[in-house]
């Protein structure tokens, strides 16, 4: 059985481990802790929870990261 083609809908879901293997930045100590802080920091919005797995949605971290940087602009 061959794998089906991802949607462009379908949003790419990382574990906090997989990211670090992807993308350079956050280290998974600074992944974690936004991860522990969610609700504070507004991080809530990238992750999805399913059980006790923590998946991080890539392109809201990056929508994240640019509401980030236009909050520190101001």
């Amino acid at each position: 059985m061959e794998p089906q083609a991802q949607s462009p809908n379908t949003p790419r879901l990382f574990t906090v481990a997989d990211w670090c293997k992807t993308h350079p930045w956050p280290p998974v100590g600074g992944l974690r802790h936004l991860v522990f802080h969610a609700d504070k920091n507004g991080f809530a919005s990238c992750i999805r929870r399913c059980g006790r797995r923590v998946l991080i949605d890539e392109a809201a971290f990056f929508q994240w990261v640019d509401s980030q940087n236009a909050v520190a602009a101001q």
